[in-house]
């Protein structure tokens, strides 16, 4: 009989959760079925660069939240999955919710993002985090991290708008239970 250590198998529970949370939000609804989204798990020396990164956007906007945010990844998260989605319409001739009349119309304002695209994306970061949740993994929605990662081109340069999810294994949740 083997005696596996806690501290010995956390990491690799860890990743193997966020590896249902990718398929949990690769399986969430999608306006008309397509697929505007692209995910990735960082580990190990990745998460300190996606820390230091972050930390760097704060010190050069004059931001506390990343650097926040950045001491927080750095110093508590194992594995971070970061999500994002491309700005793509959905060729609708009639719409509006993104202000524009249809579109065609959006689509010669290609930094406006189609409503569709962030919806999407909401609902798969909401799939990922409930099985996250399911597990009693602590973590919690970045939109620093997705910065930092847009910034790193974790995701690729087509991928506009990104979120990260942090996550830890420990007795109090270090994502919530925080200095401002």
């Amino acid at each position: 009989m083997a005696i596996i250590n806690e501290n010995e198998m956390r990491q690799d529970a860890l990743l193997d959760i966020a590896k249902k949370m990718i398929l949990a939000a690769r399986t969430a609804p999608k306006a008309r079925g397509m697929n505007n989204l692209a995910m990735s798990i960082i580990t190990g020396s990745d998460v300190q660069a996606l820390a230091k990164t972050m930390h760097e956007i704060g010190e050069k906007e004059n931001n506390q939240i990343f650097t926040r945010d950045a001491g927080n990844v750095l110093h508590s998260a194992k594995v971070v999955v970061v999500l994002g989605t491309r700005i793509e319409s959905l060729g609708l001739k009639t719409c509006g919710l993104c202000g524009f009349p249809d579109c065609a119309s959006k689509d010669k304002a290609p930094d406006v993002p189609c409503v569709f695209n962030t919806g999407d994306l909401g609902i798969a970061i909401g799939s990922a985090v409930s099985v996250a949740m399911d597990a009693r993994i602590d973590n919690r929605i970045m939109y620093t991290i997705g910065v930092a990662a847009k910034q790193m081109g974790i995701l690729g340069k087509d991928y506009k708008i990104i979120y990260g999810i942090p996550m830890s294994a420990t007795s109090k949740n270090p994502f919530f239970d925080r200095k401002k």
